[in-house]
């Protein structure tokens, strides 16, 4: 049987009977480390909703105690340069991007992951925190900004201002840290999703350039400003999530083809390797290897679709003919381009709606089968 660290500090000499010292004096850090134990004690569901909890009112701490030099205790406007949403959405990304860190830190001291943690695994996280940070950012900054169309001229009194940006940077901390401890599969495929969603949609109303539909999609990101960097860096991060799906989707799927889930997650890869390429080479400076890599793209998508029901032999006929719709709705879509009918931007929207939604149906439809394959 293992001692308990109480059990060590009284089999390591006299006892508080014979010596008169209590055994928290003869070992204090002992006592310390029994207190951090208890503190970052992570055994339970209730533990870890304690230490959400508690990084959410760090954060509130944190965040409402730098707002004071950065405002001097002064009324601000609610969105815009030097406002209160533009200093909550700020200090909401800085603060989710370390409670996912944290969370994942937590997770694996957990006993979750006893392996040690490799390359991979180290990206994984630091994709996982940039885009926690991204959502936090984009999404505090809409809704400032929706608030200040909707209270015209109005500004933010010190003390609501410290209060508010504190209470943004609390519920950032909170999720973030819970979306952290609680990531699988399905979550992950949610905050890809919504990270995307963000991304583009903020890219689009930031634009340089009020026509950029007009060309392509890929058009928000060839100018040099905070949409294009938006832009550019939400395709590449998306980019890497989409390959970290694809490596652990696929595990323990089972099929009658050995060699199918391999193949199946090969070419998930290459769509990740091949989105996140399209946000590195920008259109305008690398026109024919961006052109390359998001036509590469789609027809790792459609070889895919093909070869899905033969690589994985269970997958339902449903989800099946589902993709064989989506790959024939992108390739209509990319004929009517061709004869000039749509502009490039529409296929580029209407396909990559299809590609991830069929991506995040994959998902769901994987983890179904290897439960129904456990429960048989």
């Amino acid at each position: 049987m293992t001692q308990t660290p109480t059990e060590n500090v009284d089999a390591a000499g006299p006892t508080a009977a014979t010596t008169g010292v209590t055994p928290a004096a003869e070992h204090p850090e002992t006592r310390r480390e029994l207190a951090a134990s208890r503190l970052l004690d992570t055994s339970s569901e209730r533990s870890l909703e304690s230490l959400a909890l508690g990084v959410g009112a760090v954060a509130f701490v944190v965040a409402a105690v730098v707002a004071l030099p950065v405002f001097r205790f002064e009324a601000a406007p609610i969105a815009g340069p030097g406002s209160v949403g533009q200093y909550a959405a700020i200090a909401s990304g800085v603060v989710a991007l370390l409670a996912v860190v944290a969370g994942r830190f937590v997770l694996r001291e957990r006993g979750r992951h006893g392996s040690r943690l490799g390359i991979l695994d180290y990206l994984d996280i630091a994709a996982l925190a940039i885009a926690h940070a991204v959502i936090a950012v984009l999404g505090w900054t809409l809704l400032a900004d929706i608030l200040d169309r909707g209270f015209v001229g109005a500004e933010v009194f010190a003390l609501p201002l410290l209060i508010l940006s504190g209470a943004a940077a609390a519920m950032t901390g909170y999720i973030a840290f819970y979306s952290a401890t609680h990531m699988d599969l399905q979550l992950l495929a949610v905050v890809l999703a919504v990270f995307l969603v963000f991304g583009v949609l903020a890219s689009m109303l930031n634009a340089s350039d009020p026509d950029w539909w007009k060309d392509n999609l890929s058009a928000l990101g060839m100018s040099s400003n905070v949409s294009a960097w938006v832009f550019n860096l939400t395709i590449a991060v998306a980019g890497f999530l989409v390959t970290t799906l694809a490596r652990y989707a696929t595990r323990g799927i089972p099929t009658a083809n050995p060699k199918g889930v391999g193949r199946v997650r090969v070419c998930l890869i290459i769509v990740g390797i091949f989105l996140a390429c399209v946000g590195i080479f920008h259109v305008d400076r690398f026109f024919a290897l961006h052109t390359g890599v998001a036509s590469g793209m789609v027809v790792a998508y459609g070889v895919l679709v093909i070869g899905l029901p033969r690589w994985i032999t269970g997958m339902p006929r449903a989800f099946i003919a589902l993709g064989w719709l989506f790959l024939a709705v992108t390739l209509v879509l990319a004929v009517f381009f061709a004869i000039g009918y749509y502009t490039l931007t529409a296929v580029e929207l209407v396909g990559g709606i299809l590609i991830f939604t069929w991506i995040v149906l994959f998902i769901r439809n994987a983890a179904a089968l290897e439960q129904d394959s456990r429960k048989a």
